[in-house]
């Protein structure tokens, strides 16, 4: 008897690719994504006990999409946003603007706040793209910033009241369940999709973009279609919120939604997308436990970010993986 890794016999066989035989190994690879997928969806029902707790949920999914959107454009495109705010406010008021003066159901409103918004933010990011790194994230930071105080100055769209009176969602289980199936739906179709032929010019264009351009590519065409992809879901984080609160305000533009995600992104662990999954399911209810100790938790904040940088900066993700392929198991020799 010797003790072998249980991931040795997947790795002799080929790496990086899945060639399996055997439950076991079946099993061993797909146990991760089970736990993720069946613990959002038993989530809801362990919390029916405590409503609050299951709009928190609901909360943790909204701000998952917005980190899985950063975790995107920072770690395969090689943008940097911190416009993420600005996607939930665009999405918001769209859903909201649709429902109120259009009558048209949640069902309407939230997939064409996505679309549309998407189209809208795309468009204002078209003549920031050629920027990268800090210069792009500045830029993108002072979007949500500008919009909010546009609507105040301006008073449209309601102005500092917002906009009142937008329809909720038809029962509790829909305001639950519909943000926790779009976030494993966009997870593992970005997942795939950053496999694919589209993903490795991404990551080339993150890497070398001059080089990528010398191929004859259009890397403008290529950012335009990450940051549509990446606004399309901050937009559809927006038009569930405005659904889920039954309004739409300035407030959605408030830079909570472009700091928390980032922050998620680095607990859990930047460029493995489902990292910033994990991050938001610490992050969030941490928030929500710190809520009664105002602007202190901001402090709390840095400490958990500081503390994860220098000790854990791979992220838990990379952590527990590396933990979960180093499992070890008796075979007879």
């Amino acid at each position: 008897m010797r003790r072998e890794r249980l991931d040795r016999g997947i790795k002799v066989r080929t790496d990086s690719v899945y060639a399996v035989s055997g439950l076991r190994e079946m099993a061993y690879l797909a146990a991760p994504r089970l736990i993720l997928i069946v613990g959002l969806l038993i989530a809801p029902l362990a919390l029916t006990p405590f409503p609050y707790w299951q709009k928190v949920v609901s909360i943790v999914c909204l701000y998952s999409l917005l980190a899985l959107g950063f975790d995107f454009l920072a770690h395969y495109v090689g943008l940097v946003s911190l416009g993420g705010a600005f996607f939930v406010g665009v999405g918001g008021y769209i859903a909201a603007i649709l429902n109120t003066e259009l009558g048209l159901p949640p069902l309407v409103t939230i997939p064409a706040a996505s679309i549309g918004g998407a189209i809208i933010c795309t468009a204002l990011f078209l003549p920031c793209l050629p920027l990268r790194g800090v210069y792009f994230a500045i830029v993108s930071l002072m979007f949500p910033l500008l919009a909010a105080r546009v609507i105040e100055a301006l008073d449209v769209m309601g102005g500092t009241d917002g906009v009142l009176g937008v329809e909720g969602f038809s029962g509790k289980w829909a305001e639950v369940y519909l943000p926790i199936a779009a976030v494993l739906l966009i997870l593992f179709g970005l997942r795939r999709l950053v496999n694919e032929d589209i993903g490795l010019v991404f990551r080339g264009i993150m890497d070398n973009d001059q080089a990528v351009k010398a191929s004859g590519i259009n890397i403008t065409t290529f950012k335009a279609v990450a940051v549509f992809i990446a606004s399309a879901m901050g937009c559809l984080a927006g038009g569930i919120l405005v659904h889920l609160y039954m309004w739409a305000g300035i407030s959605q533009f408030a830079l909570d939604f472009s700091i928390l995600p980032i922050a998620a992104t680095v607990i859990g662990g930047g460029g493995t997308l489902v990292g910033p999954v994990i991050g938001c399911l610490v992050l969030v209810p941490v928030s929500e436990l710190l809520r009664d100790f105002g602007t202190l938790r901001i402090a709390v904040y840095a400490v958990i970010l500081t503390g994860f940088i220098v000790f854990k900066s791979e992220g838990l993700m990379v952590f527990g993986a590396r933990k979960y392929h180093q499992f070890e198991h008796w075979v007879e020799m």
